[in-house]
């Protein structure tokens, strides 16, 4: 499917982005290990998390639909889940792969978790080999590529230092310890996004949080408490949106209430380093999670360096961030984003080829690549998606500020994330 996006000069209004992915995915693994009914509100209703309710339910989960975003689960506790009799479908979901691979591995039955043609090439070892530490068993194919095939039995707790900052990574042990007897902890390089820890902690758990360690402590058995959850806007999928109003010519919009965890708010430092007018707006907690409305204004940017600690927080929005990178005055600098060759697609590489096709001068590394800045995109033809949703969304917010527009081949993926992408796009 194709989308074609036309040069536009201005950009306002006012727009609610749908629910945070993350904290979506994790409330519907935690309610269904949970003793008892649980009420979710605003669950981002993406194929991705479509993904992780329908194995939920072929694990013998009842999840009832109220009405959009609205759901119940009747959560069977930590002992409670069933045997499914077929696959387990991730969809092109790694976070639903590597979260339910450390859940499953706990488990007294068998499963097998495949997905898309897309997250069957996404490297697996990494939870394959930390949780096989626990005593786990899991087979792949080779170098560690889904389907995964998980015996579950009884696990032990570790300490583990991460070899990377991830969150799906710290996310998929903690899971598979929740039945261990044992202290397990996880020693990260640097802070990744935090939400199970909230939410865990929230559900009654014994989690103890130091600087760069998370202790799960020693208990005889678990009990998660059943919980309520409103799920805050995703700021990554505001990112896109702040970004339109950053680089138009004129305009402001306002983006209400998106969630603003501190481990996932890098975006927003880096969009004020190049000197984007943002406001925050209304801020509170909601459910444990900072939230706010944010205001966003036309801005004239400058090209600054993004690299260090600040990469987990804001891994996903790289691509976006080279569109603001695009139209800023100066040269930016991207490292130490080496993850970025291991998402649904090599980001790195997939940015820098459109971008070329574009006109948009721009440097490959091997860990990111630098930006010149203060591009004038003719547009007028056609870039690929390469069958990933931020790559799509990015240059569809880079084809307003093209002066003939540019039109994305494969945009159908958006849905995997953002099904009411366009929607908004049209309305701003």
């Amino acid at each position: 499917m194709e989308l074609k996006v036309e040069s536009k000069q201005k950009v306002e209004g006012e727009i609610r982005v749908p629910g945070d992915k993350s904290i979506s995915h994790r409330s519907l693994i935690l309610s269904s290990i949970a003793e008892g009914e649980s009420k979710i509100e605003g669950l981002l209703e993406a194929e991705d998390c479509l993904s992780t309710m329908g194995i939920m339910r072929d694990l013998g989960i009842e999840i009832k639909k109220e009405k959009p975003g609205s759901y119940r689960v009747q959560g069977k506790g930590l002992n409670g889940l069933e045997e499914a009799d077929n696959v387990l479908d991730c969809g092109n979901s790694g976070t639903s792969m590597r979260l339910l691979a450390g859940l499953l591995a706990s488990q007294d039955f068998y499963s097998v978790l495949t997905g898309d043609h897309s997250l069957r090439k996404r490297p697996m070892q990494r939870i394959i080999g930390p949780l096989s530490r626990m005593g786990a068993q899991i087979w792949s194919r080779r170098d560690g590529l889904a389907p995964l095939s998980i015996r579950g039995q009884k696990l032990s707790g570790m300490e583990y230092k991460l070899p990377v900052a991830s969150a799906q990574l710290k996310s998929s042990i903690l899971l598979a310890a929740l039945k261990t007897e044992e202290e397990t902890v996880i020693i990260e390089p640097a802070v990744s996004r935090d939400h199970t820890e909230r939410m865990l902690i929230g559900a009654g758990i014994d989690l103890e949080i130091q600087a760069d360690r998370i202790t799960l402590k020693k208990a005889k058995e678990r009990k998660l408490k059943a919980f309520n959850i409103k799920v805050p806007g995703d700021i990554s999928s505001a990112a896109f949106f702040i970004t339109a109003a950053l680089i138009a010519e004129e305009g402001e919009l306002l983006i209400k209430n998106v969630g603003l965890n501190h481990t996932r708010s890098g975006f927003l430092e880096v969009v004020e380093a190049m000197g984007g007018r943002i406001e925050l707006l209304n801020q509170k907690d909601q459910g444990g999670e900072p939230t706010a409305d944010i205001l966003v204004k036309a801005s004239d940017l400058k090209g600054t360096e993004v690299g260090g600690e600040i990469i987990p927080r804001l891994i996903d929005e790289i691509p976006i961030i080279s569109v603001l990178a695009a139209f800023a005055e100066g040269e930016t600098v991207i490292k130490d984003a080496e993850e970025l060759r291991v998402k649904e697609t090599d980001r790195i590489a997939a940015v820098v080829k459109e971008f070329k096709k574009l006109g948009i001068e721009i440097e490959e590394h091997e860990d990111g690549m630098v930006i010149a800045g203060s591009a004038e995109v003719e547009g007028g033809i056609s870039v690929k998606s390469y069958h990933d949703h931020r790559i799509a969304m990015s240059l569809a917010v880079l084809g307003l500020k093209s002066q003939q527009g540019i039109t994305i081949e494969g945009s159908e993926i958006i849905n995997t994330s953002f099904p009411g992408f366009k929607g908004l796009l049209e309305k701003i």
